[in-house]
């Protein structure tokens, strides 16, 4: 039997070539895949980053309305609150008796400092100990407002 060599090598080199052919096809179709998926993870990367930066927006301007709605009750209590509209009264009332309370503990705090002769530096609590003021910003306190709010009676005061 014999063998046709050249037969062989011609075959050898037609299949290499349509070898080196499909590869380069798939590398091209894979290269053009990875092109693809980078760009559109690119592309969801992108609406992803400015997703979070609208959602980090929207917490910063729902802080502002928080503390805008603050302000507001605080200027409302401020000018209003002795004689609040009926809406109103009930939420100025429990301010009202807040600050009250607080006075009160405050004047105790001061009576048992003094009955026990406690100087300042011995207790932590003495910046809580001050005046109350239901503002939480020194630009506008309402606390310095023309009327300042009376504390509910003596007769309202918590029992010991």
């Amino acid at each position: 039997m014999s063998i046709d060599f050249e037969s062989l090598k011609d075959k050898a080199v037609v299949f290499a070539q349509s070898g080196v052919t499909k590869a380069k096809e798939l590398t091209d179709t894979g290269i053009a895949k990875a092109r693809e998926l980078a760009d559109t993870g690119a592309a969801k990367a992108k609406e992803l980053s400015e997703i979070g930066k609208l959602k980090v927006q929207n917490s910063t301007e729902q802080e502002a309305i928080r503390k805008a709605y603050s302000e507001l009750g605080k200027l409302y209590y401020a000018e209003r609150g002795s004689a609040p509209e009926a809406a109103y009264a009930d939420l100025c009332q429990r301010i009202t008796d807040a600050l009250a309370r607080i006075s009160y503990n405050n004047e105790r705090i001061a009576d048992i400092k003094a009955a026990g002769h406690i100087g300042e530096e011995d207790t932590e609590l003495d910046a809580e100990a001050e005046e109350p003021c239901c503002c939480q910003t020194e630009e506008s306190c309402c606390c310095e407002a023309e009327e300042p709010v009376e504390p509910a009676a003596e007769d309202d005061k918590p029992q010991e």
